[in-house]
């Protein structure tokens, strides 16, 4: 006997009141059914088949169309325009969050009379310019910026909807973020170079982040009147992430505070000028007998990756590992050690940059020429934590103690096991580090001694710089200085380095980044009694990206 299918019967008839219900009699080429209003249940199998055939419906699934992205962002900025945030949210993907931060743009941030102009699409995204009004007590002040959505794709209905993130609302802004006017919680800040010169960011651009920070930790207790002003609130993710509140409009002045820094103003404006010549570079000089920090540049003015970035530092790396190994007595410079074209470690195979080998060099020749496998063969002679530890007790890095003035980055060389154990070796696996962080390495080997990086003078404040537990050896010292010294004459750094000497040593690095067709190129390097570091991403080798910038500012060091 065949499968049938059931059909249900076709009825003309009106509706019947059943019990205080209304029974609709829906026909259809095929099929009926009963749909009960007031409440009960599905009248017949009929019934169920159309709701089957409801909650199967095809999703829409693929790319948004350009119709999608043009419709969508119009619904969404059209109804935030004239103030509709129930249904400007609904147009997102976040709603209850784009509710939360569309309703503080007005009764917290105090914006009004807005305008919304959406620019030329470029797939699904959609540019566009807000124009409004910031008043506060009577005082008022023109808003103008520019930002940008997204349309995705819901995945579970197929549905088109802004990608919602808080920088939709503005680029400043961060999830967790939120705009608020009003009497500012901290006095603004004049901040000054070692010379007493003003540092603003209208002539030194990368410091914009740093005068955030000074105003931030030194506001209150520089003598300041507060102002009134829109401001970003950092959320916990951006307090986490060490990202100080940032002021957008001032709509009355307040009285500044003065904060003197150590920074120079020659050096700092060269150091603008030089990262300047790159898309992705960050850098730092200091003084290695002291910690002073003289300059710090970022072509990308919206975050401090000189002070604050987390990048794998590479080959630099090698001058910590080198401290141990000295340190240890498992090698020395002039000692034979080959550089094998390949080492395998734990099931994993290291080769060296272009396959290149050193076969019957000394420990030198290794660190000058860079050679990857010549610091990753002594893993099996060394322990877990000993590079881990080599970091905090003699370079004070990775304790999350130091107090440079502004929101820093300490570095991190976590415990790591097999393979990625020999990968931190040479900079990579887990090891992180900044700028900052590596011009305090080269430091520390110009002077012996570890000095505490600082922006600001620890007796403005009385804060108490971070020490390390123990130094090295002058004998380790020395090697070490032997070593970089080679590098900066004859290796990967001399070409950077060349006339500088002869009172010099650099080391070259280019860390391996997943996704990016060239590595971060890395160079740090110490001249008399100046030391700097660099990181140009995605640039290259460390030699011929960030060497240049280094070695251009220790230069000026006479």
């Amino acid at each position: 006997m065949g499968k049938r299918r059931r059909v249900a019967e076709r009825r003309k008839t009106s509706p019947a009141v059943l019990g205080g219900m209304i029974a609709v009699v829906v026909g259809g080429a095929g099929f009926g059914a009963y749909a009960l209003y007031g409440g009960g249940a599905a009248a017949d199998d009929g019934t169920r088949s159309a709701s089957a055939a409801s909650d199967h419906k095809p999703v829409k699934t693929g790319p948004v169309s350009a119709t999608e992205v043009r419709t969508t962002a119009e619904r969404f900025l059209t109804a935030w325009q004239q103030g509709k945030i129930t249904q400007a949210a609904a147009a997102t993907d976040g709603s209850s969050a784009a509710a939360a931060l569309l309703t503080g743009y007005t009764k917290d941030a105090h914006i009004k009379g807005l305008t919304v102009t959406a620019g030329t699409r470029a797939g699904a995204r959609v540019p566009f310019s807000v124009k409004g009004t910031v008043s506060y007590k009577g005082v008022s002040k023109p808003l103008a910026y520019d930002s940008a959505l997204t349309v995705v794709r819901r995945a579970s209905d197929g549905k088109p909807l802004v990608d919602w993130h808080a920088s939709v609302v503005h680029p400043d802004l961060k999830d967790g973020d939120k705009l608020v006017t009003g009497e500012s919680g901290t006095p603004p800040v004049k901040a000054l170079d070692r010379d007493g010169g003003e540092l603003t960011a209208a002539t030194y651009p990368s410091l914009g982040t740093v005068l955030d920070g000074l105003r931030e930790k030194f506001g209150k207790t520089a003598g300041g009147k507060a102002g009134v002003e829109l401001r970003v609130v950092r959320g916990k993710a951006s307090a986490k992430a060490k990202l100080s509140d940032k002021t957008l409009v001032e709509l009355s002045k307040g009285t500044p505070g003065t904060v003197k820094t150590t920074l120079d103003p020659t050096l700092q404006a060269a150091a603008e000028r030089q990262v300047s010549k790159q898309a992705r570079a960050s850098v730092v000089v200091m003084r290695p007998s002291t910690g002073e920090i003289l300059a710090v540049a970022n072509t990308s003015h919206g975050f401090n990756t000189a002070f604050q970035g987390s990048l794998a530092p590479g080959s630099t790396m090698k001058i910590v590992t080198s401290t141990m190994l000295f340190e240890k007595g498992l090698v020395t410079p002039d000692a034979s050690h080959p550089c094998p074209k390949t080492y395998k470690l734990a099931g994993w195979t290291f080769h060296n940059d272009a396959d290149s080998e050193i076969k019957k060099g000394t420990f030198k020749q290794s660190f000058g020429a860079s050679c990857n496998n010549a610091f990753i063969n002594f893993a099996p002679k060394l322990s877990n934590s000993d590079l881990t530890k080599e970091a905090q007790q003699v370079y004070g890095l990775g304790m999350n103690n130091w107090a440079v003035g502004v929101p820093s980055f300490d570095g991190s060389v976590p415990v790591q096991s097999g393979a990625q154990m020999g990968a931190s070796l040479i900079g990579q696996g887990g090891v992180r580090m900044n700028p900052l962080n590596m011009a305090s390495v080269a430091s520390t080997v110009k002077t012996g001694v570890f000095h505490q990086p600082y922006l600001v003078s620890p007796t403005v404040d009385d804060r108490t710089l971070a020490k390390a537990s123990r130094t090295m050896s002058s004998r380790t010292q020395a090697e070490l200085k032997e070593v970089m010294r080679y590098t900066a004459a004859y290796g990967t750094a001399a070409k950077a380095m060349a006339g500088l000497g002869p009172d010099y040593g650099a080391k070259t690095g280019s860390a391996e980044v997943d996704g990016q067709k060239k590595p971060n190129g890395w160079f740090t390097a110490y001249r008399g009694d100046l030391a700097a570091a660099g990181v140009v991403q995605a640039g290259g080798h460390g030699g011929d990206t960030a060497g240049p910038i280094v070695a251009t500012l220790l230069r000026m060091g006479g």
